[in-house]
């Protein structure tokens, strides 16, 4: 039977769990790509991947992964630089270098080209894959829903300001946002068209105060000052709204960067960069929304793709998600900006990959392994059709689907006792009632999912 509806719930989006005993939601296992680093600061133009400010996306139609990424193509390069000598020399900072956009492809998403674009002049040259010179954090995505064709691919970066372009790659004269708040905008500026609230939504940075207590007068470095993460919306992508801070900055050690958002299965998630005042390294956690307004973090403090802790690797410093993930059938590929040395320091940079398994972005696992953890859903009214999970399971363990009918009463009950993804547990003929529950009672396992999906029993 060909299936026809498909609707998918995450365990981590709190609206779908009713309860939790003995089970805590936890990240979920991420995999460092074997083939890391993918792409180096190679190119006489690419003098430092600051940050990288990556955006990912694959195009179905010309089967071809695309990366437009943001080095600084005028700067000194810490290139061959011992790790004595990145000590001793002090890093000079942004002021006198200029940041540009380049474009990458690849085939598969690990071998990346650079194509020789000759779109723009550097050093008298125009062999180069560089698309714009000056932008700085753009985020860039294709807008699908476009009517415009002109319009089909859309961008904003620092100003704040935004552009378009047909292809990717030759972008219109750039327009500062109408908005009625100035905004510096001086991170990885983030925007996707967000489905449940028809607008168009940008994250960008803002600046609130901390728990910091200052010693002595407050100066451009003692101060009190944190980033903040902060949302503006759009209907025209246009005119947007006053900025409102979605992620505060309650803790001056701990400050939220960057966050890369995307919208899966009902629920929005952000991948939430978070600079450590102390060590100077940068690493990824995971948040999600209901709404793109209200955020909660997931195991707040711990890394969901962390730093290596192997001095000058190529992600000992700092890890910067990249907009968006790609999701394949067996696996969801994070793309990060890499850097083997420390945020405000001499570094080099590049593009890596993480892959988690299929949902596998969090989920709930046993807190105490010799008691059997129980989760049990929200009433859901998805009746009359098949329901199927994702799961992992070590060892020897279980889980076991229990189904509920809108009198509390069971009806059916099965167990798996393997890793699935999208598992069939109950058949459609099952699931004909006015409403249902859904309770998982886990033995060495992790959930992460529901889905519900409808046939054509008419086909195939």
């Amino acid at each position: 039977m060909k299936v026809i509806r498909k609707k998918r719930f995450l365990l981590l989006d709190t609206r779908n769990v009713m309860s939790a005993d003995n089970v805590e939601l936890k990240v979920g296992c991420v995999i460092k790509h074997n083939a890391n680093p993918l792409m180096m600061e190679d190119k006489p133009w690419e003098k430092r991947f600051d940050n990288l400010y990556g955006n990912v996306l694959y195009d179905e139609g010309e089967k071809l992964y695309k990366c437009w990424y943001s080095p600084f193509i005028v700067a000194h390069s810490s290139k061959n630089m011992s790790l004595s000598q990145r000590k001793r020399i002090t890093y000079e900072g942004h002021d006198s270098q200029e940041m540009g956009i380049c474009y990458a492809t690849s085939e598969d998403g690990l071998k990346w080209d650079k194509p020789d674009l000759q779109f723009i002049s550097f050093e008298g040259s125009y062999r180069n894959n560089i698309v714009w010179r000056g932008p700085h954090g753009a985020g860039i995505f294709k807008d699908t829903r476009a009517e415009n064709k002109s319009q089909l691919y859309k961008s904003i970066f620092q100003g704040l300001k935004t552009s378009y372009s047909e292809d990717g790659l030759s972008w219109s004269t750039a327009r500062k946002i109408v908005s009625k708040d100035k905004i510096a905008g001086d991170t990885h500026n983030n925007v996707i068209w967000a489905p449940t609230l028809e607008k168009y939504v940008a994250f960008t940075r803002t600046w609130g105060k901390t728990d910091r207590k200052l010693e002595g007068p407050p100066t451009k470095i003692n101060h009190a000052w944190g980033r903040e993460v902060s949302r503006i919306e759009s209907s025209d992508f246009m005119e947007w709204s006053r900025p409102e801070v979605v992620l505060g900055c309650n803790s001056y050690n701990h400050q939220p960067y960057a966050m890369p958002i995307f919208y899966h299965a009902n629920t929005y998630i952000g991948l939430l960069a978070i600079h450590d005042q102390n060590s100077d390294r940068v690493w990824t956690e995971l948040a999600w929304s209901p709404d793109t307004k209200n955020w909660r973090r997931i195991n707040k403090g711990e890394p969901f793709i962390h730093c290596s802790e192997d001095i000058l690797d190529y992600d000992y410093g700092c890890v910067y998600a990249c907009a968006a993930p790609i999701f394949l059938d067996n696996e969801i590929r994070i793309y990060y900006g890499g850097s083997d040395w420390l945020h405000t320091s001499w570094r080099n940079g590049c593009l890596a990959l993480a892959t988690i398994r299929p949902d596998g972005f969090a989920g709930y696992e046993q807190v105490n392994p010799k008691k059997i953890g129980v989760v049990t859903t929200q009433i859901f009214k998805q009746t009359g059709q098949a329901i199927k999970i994702t799961a992992d399971i070590k060892g020897n363990g279980w889980l076991e689907a229990n189904l509920f009918d809108e009198k509390n009463e069971p009806i059916a009950k099965e167990r798996i006792y393997e890793t699935s993804t999208d598992k069939l547990v109950f058949a459609p003929h099952i699931t004909r009632l006015k409403s249902i529950r859904l309770e998982f009672k886990l033995n060495g396992a992790k959930i992460y999912s529901i889905v519900f999906e409808d046939y054509d029993s008419h086909n195939g």
